[in-house]
């Protein structure tokens, strides 16, 4: 994947996209840091299951400040340690890239209050240019 963000980092900064585009490359999960099942004598193959808890999240451009780590995981990367970003305070730190606030998107319906960030999330702030 390196080689494929690579060049199309490149192809954006060449057509002189890349200040105003936002990247975001991640998935909805991580995996445990560690081997699981798979006993060598069924069909049963060892994996790693999904992880809820911790999992890499990479922004750049868009007005993400270059060059930081936002957060950190213990030394297995099993649970947050430092600076922990809920998928909330990730869609409203992308929202707020994208010019929108969050919190305007606010709709009442049956008596509750609805929105993209579940009436929660805060901006990242430490990783904005």
């Amino acid at each position: 994947m390196d080689q494929a963000i690579a060049v199309l980092i490149r192809d954006l900064k060449a057509r002189d996209l890349l200040s105003e585009t936002l990247i975001v490359w991640g998935s909805e999960f991580g995996r445990t840091p560690l081997s699981q099942g798979g006993d060598g004598k069924s069909k049963d193959v060892p994996g790693r299951d999904h992880h809820k808890d911790a999992y890499t999240m990479w922004l750049a451009s868009g007005g993400i400040k270059g060059g930081v780590s936002h957060g950190r995981t213990d030394d297995f990367g099993m649970d947050i340690v430092e600076s922990p970003v809920h998928v909330h305070d990730l869609n409203a730190t992308i929202l707020h890239l994208l010019g929108l606030d969050h919190k305007r998107l606010t709709y009442r319906y049956q008596g509750r209050e609805f929105r993209l960030t579940d009436v929660h999330g805060e901006i990242v702030r430490p990783i904005l240019a």
